[in-house]
């Protein structure tokens, strides 16, 4: 995978970055989710490159990124946190004003991203989430059963840790084989291989629970300070797996109380948009992309 991409590793104020990178068009930022890591793009990526400058990183505690200590407030995977790692990323590579795209936990970094960096974000693809704020506030007991790692990742130091570390590759194929819309087998092998051997590292497991201990905690805060006072500006596209979890919670409507320009639809597929339906969330991604470019 990404035989033709360059791969670097940028040291930022808070963690060292690693991604891939290709392409000589507008600057794009690719951000993947839990638990994966920069390959979930592999099918994706490629085609983008064609026409954007594609920067694909493992955000901090994932991949190979940098893991640093959360703090006893865990305040170190904050999304805030993590969206300056990667502000600092795209500035590195010589790009102040740039596309974002994010899935799952990518997307939180990204959404909160184009809240705290207005000004560096010139459009914005969300797959598959509604914010933090909207998760939390509504649980029920079918949102508390869809999402029960929500609530099992965030238990203290070392509960979490301890168990999925017993079996971390049992834990992963579970969780994704759940996730998806058709098991393990929407996964390519290599990609596949390649979240095993991120998510059998220790560190991986401790970081990757410190990020849902900040998104109960500290990005909540962030989220419900925001929430009714200021909304994300630029154009925000909003995708989501029609065989997922969000169809019933009209994600557009949500999204529409948090940005002031938001279009999307549906993918026949479950919640990994990129991997289950690549060819589709190319299409939405780049028409969307490419209208903006007159306006980077």
């Amino acid at each position: 995978m990404f035989e033709e991409f360059a791969r670097k590793r940028i040291a930022t104020s808070g963690a060292e970055i690693h991604l891939v990178t290709a392409g000589s068009g507008p600057p794009l930022l690719l951000l993947h989710g839990y638990p994966q890591t920069h390959a979930m793009w592999h099918r994706v990526a490629p085609r983008l490159a064609a026409e954007f400058t594609v920067v694909a990183p493992d955000l901090r505690g994932y991949g190979d990124s940098g893991k640093p200590d959360g703090g006893v407030d865990h305040v170190g995977y904050s999304k805030r946190a993590m969206a300056a790692d990667q502000v600092e990323v795209m500035a590195r590579l010589g790009f102040e004003r740039f596309a974002v795209a994010g899935h799952d936990r990518g997307a939180r970094v990204a959404y909160r991203m184009a809240l705290d960096h207005p000004g560096r974000v010139s459009r914005l693809v969300l797959l598959d989430i509604v914010p933090t704020h909207t998760v939390f506030s509504a649980v029920d007991r079918h949102v508390a059963t869809a999402t029960f790692h929500w609530f099992f990742l965030i238990q203290p130091y070392p509960l979490p840790e301890r168990l999925i570390g017993a079996d971390p590759e049992f834990f992963l194929t579970e969780m994704l084989s759940r996730w998806s819309g058709g098991g393990l087998d929407v996964f390519d092998s290599k990609a596949l291989a390649e979240y095993v051997r991120c998510f059998r590292d220790p560190a991986t497991i401790h970081a990757t629970c410190e990020d849902y201990r900040a998104g109960a905690t500290i990005d909540l805060g962030l989220d419900a300070a925001d929430f009714g006072k200021r909304k994300i500006a630029c154009p925000t596209l909003i995708l989501w797996g029609a065989r997922g979890r969000l169809e019933t919670r009209g994600p557009l409507g949500v999204w529409r109380q948090w940005a002031a320009d938001v279009a999307g639809g549906s993918l026949p597929c479950g919640h990994f948009l990129a991997e289950e339906a690549p060819e589709e969330t190319e299409t939405w991604m780049r028409e969307f992309l490419t209208a903006g470019q007159e306006n980077p």
